[in-house]
């Protein structure tokens, strides 16, 4: 059963992907070898979601504030970073998924700037899935962005100050065109959203684990999903309005 075949099913699915060095400590490996298993578990994931009929599919790879990490650290993360567009650009084609990227860029190299745009550029036309790599990016940066832009256009007289409303911003905010986010997983056993898609996910249903990224499989994949479908989702109303507008449906 896909995705689309049945609404329990989440459309957008987020994942904060986190616990590599712990993962790399646990199992007396070198530095930076957590971070180099982390990038081979995002393939499966891919696959499946696009499988069952997730239509996005938006991970956390490196924060605002991951440029604090040691440099040695932050040097090896943009190496595979660069290394997972060059390997996810043949996949993309093969599985027909749209590659994109969110964060402010003005930090990255210019050489790394220009590959993430050839993959987005080589991939735009594919929409079996979209799959979102963050990369340099905080959702109150992201917030802040789209405020900024947005009081540009009013300066440009391209919009009234009074047009501003959750919708146009929502429109204008990174994600802005893929549908929110209905569920966000984190791995690692932390209890928080680390500053990741504070706008797109504020109806998010929450899935937390114990489990270091490099661990997490497909099977609890599914299982986060089954946890999903058992929850109700009100966005305000209450349960017997839910009710009533499945049994209208």
């Amino acid at each position: 059963m896909t995705a689309s075949e049945d609404n329990h099913l989440p459309k957008h699915v987020a994942i904060i992907m986190d616990g590599n060095n712990r993962f790399a400590k646990k199992k007396q490996l070198q530095k930076g070898d957590g971070h180099r298993e982390g990038k081979n578990v995002l393939d499966p994931i891919v696959e499946h979601c696009r499988k069952v009929g997730v239509q996005a599919l938006t991970v956390f790879a490196f924060s605002s504030e991951n440029w604090n990490r040691p440099q040695y650290e932050v040097d090896l993360l943009m190496k595979l970073l660069e290394e997972t567009i060059h390997e996810q650009i043949p996949r993309m084609e093969k599985f027909e998924i749209a590659l994109r990227f969110i964060g402010d860029r003005s930090r990255l190299s210019p050489e790394l700037r220009e590959l993430m745009l050839h993959a987005e550029q080589r991939t735009a036309k594919f929409s079996n899935m979209t799959l979102t790599i963050a990369v340099s990016y905080g959702g109150m940066w992201d917030i802040t962005d789209t405020a900024r832009k947005l009081a540009q256009q009013v300066k440009d007289r391209k919009i009234d100050v009074n047009q501003i409303n959750t919708e146009l911003f929502a429109q204008q905010i990174s994600l802005g065109d893929l549908p929110p986010v209905d569920l966000l997983i984190r791995t690692g056993g932390d209890y928080r959203l680390s500053n990741f898609l504070l706008w797109q996910a504020a109806y998010a249903e929450l899935y937390f684990t114990q489990t270091l990224w490099p661990e997490f499989t497909v099977q609890e994949l599914d299982h986060a999903f089954n946890i999903f479908s058992g929850r109700e989702r009100r966005f305000g109303k209450t349960s017997e309005q839910i009710q009533q507008e499945h049994i209208e449906n």
